[in-house]
């Protein structure tokens, strides 16, 4: 490969390169003798300016190393419908010019340079996962050793594609991928390495995210495939980033006052069945947790089924059919004690676990049920059935043709028919709400 010679006059006052053919192969070298305190002549560097369009190697047969490492400073945002993470990183690349060399005692001790990027031969490194614009500014300098060795810095702002799972959200852990390639270079002519290891890169990531925001960095691993495209292969360096959503928000703002609401559902069933409160106050409760959810629509995610909004849906249709079930007992009361229905021999049987005593809830013997072998549970419902025993006129103690009982055994019947249903539904609320804490206290350990 053929150089240049340095001119022959006044090469004492001002920076060349030469090209040693002679005895030193294949190498580039600068005469320093012109350092001095007027700074360096931009002269000097002109020769390895004018090879910036380039590959700087002096056998093209050689591939060039790039090293590379980065800092992620910022988690900027993360959008679940666009499946786009937002980052803000500080790309480091290292590679090796033959064509910058200088001995430093020659050079007054100096060691390393800053030179214009926009002079010098760059690797074309990009980020695969991009998906906007290469919004690096302009301007950026570059620092030369005398080794030739160039170290170039370079913010991005990157907006890269990351296959999002909010299934968990909002205790949800992602798993993006920041792959460096070169879009022109094969194997054959770069490859790329580590400048720095995965655990610097980790801590020093973690010791510049400094910010409370919603996302934090778990960790950073590596792996190093090749990218087949047609006969070509590209060398790859693929970062997986691992990072956490900090859940403390969504569960002040959302799991705590639903927690709320379905717990005060819960407590409604201590209000007597047969009140006219109870069913108002149900429908109130129904309407505010809709309104709780069409304000709270804007912290959830866009697209996808997340757990949360299953526990949402859940927690509406409970509160439906607790409200359904209220419309029924208070239906079923009212028939029970005006001309009460023949009660079937399987939903009795069904009942007897019920009115057996010590069986389902603690129980008190009512004078007026003795002899019925029924004992009403204390369940927060309906009248017991003794009071109700005693509102019933003389005339409907007479024999039921079709079942067999008076009007008043059947009655008796229907209120713990009545008590059943909301002893039934209570423990599923109970069940509901102790699931629910456990897979909160679970996710948040996990």
């Amino acid at each position: 490969m053929e150089g240049r010679r340095p001119a022959t006059g006044g090469v004492l006052l001002c920076l060349t390169v030469s090209l040693l053919l002679q005895g030193r192969g294949d190498s580039f070298t600068i005469n320093c003798s012109g350092f001095d305190q007027h700074g360096v002549d931009p002269a000097a560097f002109q020769a390895v300016f004018d090879r910036k369009a380039f590959r700087p190697v002096t056998n093209y047969s050689v591939p060039t190393r790039v090293n590379i490492s980065f800092t992620l400073s910022a988690i900027l945002e993360v959008d679940a419908h666009l499946q786009l993470l937002t980052s803000f990183l500080w790309t480091d690349l290292v590679w090796d010019n033959p064509f910058i060399t200088w001995n430093p005692e020659e050079c007054i001790g100096i060691n390393k340079l800053t030179v214009s990027a926009e002079n010098l031969w760059l690797p074309d490194i990009f980020i695969v996962e991009s998906m906007d614009v290469d919004q690096t500014p302009s301007g950026l300098t570059a620092y030369v050793s005398s080794e030739g060795r160039i170290k170039y810095d370079k913010p991005m702002r990157v907006t890269s594609i990351c296959n999002l799972d909010i299934f968990y959200f909002p205790f949800d852990q992602q798993n993006c991928t920041f792959t460096f390639s070169s879009f022109l270079y094969t194997v054959d002519s770069m490859l790329l390495g580590m400048d720095k290891e995965v655990w610097e890169i980790t801590d020093t990531s973690r010791n510049i995210i400094r910010t409370q925001g919603e996302w934090e960095l778990l960790g950073i691993n590596k792996a190093t495939p090749t990218m087949s495209v047609g006969s070509n292969l590209y060398d790859q360096i693929m970062f997986y980033v691992a990072i956490r959503r900090r859940p403390s928000l969504y569960i002040i703002n959302l799991l705590v006052p639903s927690s709320f609401l379905i717990a005060i559902d819960a407590l409604s069933f201590y209000l007597p069945a047969e009140s006219e409160s109870r069913a108002p106050f149900k429908i109130t409760l129904l309407l505010g947790y809709n309104v709780f959810l069409l304000m709270m629509n804007d912290l959830l995610p866009a697209s996808g089924t997340p757990l949360i909004s299953v526990y949402f849906a859940l927690c509406l249709s409970l509160m439906v059919v607790s409200l359904l079930e209220t419309v029924f007992i208070t239906y079923l009361l009212h028939v029970a004690t005006t001309q009460p229905p023949p009660m079937p021999r399987w939903l009795h049987s069904l009942l007897l676990p019920y009115t057996s005593p010590g069986r389902c809830c603690p129980t008190v013997p009512q004078k007026g049920n003795e002899g019925l072998g029924l004992t009403p549970t204390h369940l927060p419902g309906p009248k017991e059935p003794g009071e109700l025993g005693k509102e019933v006129r003389p005339g409907e103690t007479e024999l039921d043709g079709g079942s067999g009982r008076t009007k008043t055994q059947l009655v008796e019947l229907w209120v713990q028919f009545s008590h059943a249903m909301d002893t039934l539904l209570f423990r599923l609320y109970l069940l509901f709400m102790a699931s629910s804490i456990l897979t909160v206290i679970v996710l948040w350990n996990t």
